[in-house]
């Protein structure tokens, strides 16, 4: 299994951390190796007060590319975002982001967790996995900034 936990503190809301995380159909437009996303199906759990979503993502990097199929739970009033995986080139796949209010903005809290099927795959992921969880974090950090920047 490969985990990954970061926490950074950044200059922008809790909620327009929230939604430019949960904009999930704009990934491929800044996050790294992100090729496409479909959304199969939305809607909206009145009982849990959540938005769910059900989408395809196509992740491609150098030869290897994957189509998965996860689950998303939009919390908006606690600013969740669940991700379970459903189906792809997984054993499993989990993962959550958290944004807290923080006196010099928002804290952002990213876990996941994950386990490809293939054993050979495992191995090369878990070689550069990190850097690439450093990527992918930085581009949500250049959105943000794209998106929310002030004067």
């Amino acid at each position: 299994m490969i985990e990954h936990s970061e926490t950074k503190i950044l200059n922008y809301t809790d909620e327009q951390m929230f939604k430019l995380v949960a904009d999930i159909e704009n990934y491929p437009h800044f996050i790294p190796w992100c090729e496409a996303v479909r959304i199969r199906s939305r809607y909206n759990d009145r009982e849990e007060k959540v938005d769910i979503l059900t989408a395809d993502m196509v992740v491609s990097f150098k030869v290897l590319r994957e189509t998965l199929t996860c689950q998303v739970k939009l919390d908006p009033k606690l600013y969740i975002i669940n991700v379970e995986y459903l189906s792809g080139p997984f054993n499993f796949l989990n993962n959550k982001w958290v944004f807290t209010q923080h006196e010099n903005g928002c804290s952002v809290t990213f876990d996941v967790k994950f386990e490809f099927k293939s054993k050979i795959i495992q191995r090369l992921v878990g070689l550069i996995f990190h850097e690439a969880m450093k990527k992918i974090v930085k581009a949500f950090e250049r959105r943000a900034l794209e998106l929310y920047k002030t004067g």
